[in-house]
């Protein structure tokens, strides 16, 4: 190493994991997500053009039930009932699809995969802190991505095939993760434990949501939108 480079940053002190009611919470959130999501995309699954997207779509969806699945077995494991864990969550998640409903399917297409993205971001940067086995839950679910790559492919095409289009998909999704952000905020906000597993880092919420902001501008460019 030269003389010239800089000191070795001093390790920050560790700090002890999040208890047991502020995991519960975060995965109660997580549980919700995915079984909303599971609702969405069957019912959304009607908006295909064709019988061969509408199974496809209806076929993915499986994947986001299985993933609630393995977050409910984990709730069950901390002695959490999984329905009490997400009922928190209802109202932020039912604002946010009255104000997101898509109208044709190709917005539904943008919300699978841009607004779920915004989501995933989000669980994958508080997981970090977590004690390995609600780490592996989150990493496992996380690691689902058939939904996503059918409408990140669906997208791609329809944008090469009729520039068009391009414009309003863009609007939508700014809108989309406009509102995610809001609601995550407020989410935030009225659950003091999940901001301790956001902040329990030395971060911020606001840091926090940026991240998140440019990773869905980044998703918006490799399926051809803009920012």
């Amino acid at each position: 190493m030269s003389e010239t480079s800089d000191p070795a940053p001093t390790a920050a002190p560790a700090t002890e994991p999040p208890g047991r009611e502020a995991v519960v919470e975060l995965l109660g959130l997580l549980a919700l997500g995915e079984l909303l999501a599971f609702e969405r995309m069957v019912f959304d699954a009607r908006l295909a053009p064709d019988l061969g997207r509408r199974a496809a779509l209806s076929e993915a969806a499986v994947g986001e039930i299985r993933n609630y699945r393995l977050i409910a077995d984990r709730l069950h494991a901390l002695g959490a009932d999984p329905a009490e864990a997400m009922a928190p969550f209802r109202e932020a998640f039912r604002s946010f699809d009255a104000s997101t409903s898509p109208r044709d399917w190709l917005e539904a297409l943008v919300k699978v995969y841009l607004g779920d993205a915004v989501a995933d971001d989000f669980f994958r940067a508080v997981s970090s802190g977590l004690e390995d086995a609600d780490r592996t839950v989150i990493e496992t679910v996380l690691a689902e991505s058939g939904a996503a790559d059918l409408a990140a492919a669906e997208i791609r095409a329809a944008v090469e095939a009729d520039e068009s289009v391009t414009g309003r998909l863009s609007l939508w999704a700014r809108r989309l993760v406009g509102e995610g952000i809001n609601r995550a905020q407020g989410v935030a906000a009225a659950n003091e434990r999940l901001t301790g597993i956001i902040v329990g880092d030395g971060g911020t919420l606001d840091a926090l949501l940026r991240r998140l902001t440019r990773a869905h501008q980044d998703r918006m460019k490799s399926v051809g939108l803009n920012n």
